[in-house]
């Protein structure tokens, strides 16, 4: 496979490691991008990739909650410009709604089902497209439900930039819930606890880690409890129980709840554009495009 610069670029952004360490990388790998992060992180000249932490695409995030439900959401636009809105913050709040009174398995589904205004939610979007000038998506959605004897934790971060919404279970104390959602909407974890993590990613994190040890010249005999004492470490990254309280660094986040008597029993954390490609296109012209569109 050839290696082009876009993919070296791509490494590089993923790792922080230098251009030729991502390139030589890259051949070793024959452009397997896994791989080749593997290879540097055994190497000892990148640290563990944030997957889809490149944010692209504009918009905004929104959450509604309604008793014992409420929904999270993102749409989607061209533009920051746009994003700021008021015409597409009608929008997404509208969306919201829609969303959280039909609950729809899907965005497809979604798309396809009757607002009260007798248009196809498809249709609605397309006549705000047609308003605001820039192509508007529903990107995605989840409605999440609760019981009386639980809380809703809703935050928005910058105005709806990052979304997170998280249910405690066996407490009804919704500052403590929402406490949890601005950890998670500033550490971004990926579980909530440790027996939640994909054993495949956990063994090859295994691997990875023992490669590093060996390669640092550590003695064999030490290398396993070294891994062990390192994948500890790698639990109190990606579980928010594990991770150290942002508003209270000497308490744990599973402590903090415990000691409102509660669990974390769900969380789903939005970001906007996460995980899509961003156009080509500088500040400039973004500018100019958007006083023609005024």
């Amino acid at each position: 496979m050839a290696i082009t610069a876009q993919l070296v670029k791509e490494l590089r952004e993923k790792t922080g490691a230098g251009m030729m360490d991502c390139k030589k990388a890259l051949v070793q790998t024959e452009g397997d991008m896994e791989k080749a992060i593997d290879f540097l992180r055994e190497k000892g000249i990148a640290k563990a990739a944030n997957k889809g932490d490149r944010i692209a695409a504009e918009g905004l995030t929104s959450i509604v909650v309604e008793g014992n439900q409420a929904v999270i959401l993102e749409v989607n636009s061209e533009t920051d410009f746009v994003a700021k809105n008021e015409g597409f913050q009608t929008l997404v709040k509208e969306l919201a709604t829609f969303l959280l009174a039909n609950k729809p398995e899907s965005v497809e589904a979604a798309l396809e089902q009757t607002m009260e205004n007798g248009a196809k939610v498809a249709d609605h979007i397309n006549a705000a497209v047609a308003k605001i000038g820039e192509k508007l998506t529903l990107r995605r959605f989840q409605v999440v439900s609760k019981t009386d004897n639980d809380a809703f934790g809703a935050y928005l971060h910058m105005g709806g930039r990052i979304s997170v919404l998280s249910v405690l279970e066996g407490t009804t104390d919704e500052e403590a819930a929402k406490s949890v959602s601005m950890h998670i909407a500033a550490i971004n974890p990926k579980y909530i606890s440790r027996d939640q993590v994909d054993a495949s990613e956990l063994e090859r994190e295994r691997e990875v880690l023992t490669q590093q040890a060996l390669n640092e010249g550590k003695p064999e005999k030490i290398v396993a409890k070294m891994v062990e004492g390192r994948i500890n470490k790698f639990y109190e990254e990606i579980c928010v129980n594990e991770q150290a309280f942002v508003k209270n660094p000497d308490q744990k986040v599973g402590q903090f709840v415990e000691s409102k008597g509660g669990k974390i029993q769900s969380f789903v954390r939005y970001e906007v554009g996460e995980g899509l490609e961003k156009r080509q296109e500088n500040f400039a012209e973004e500018v100019m495009n958007q006083v023609k569109k005024d």
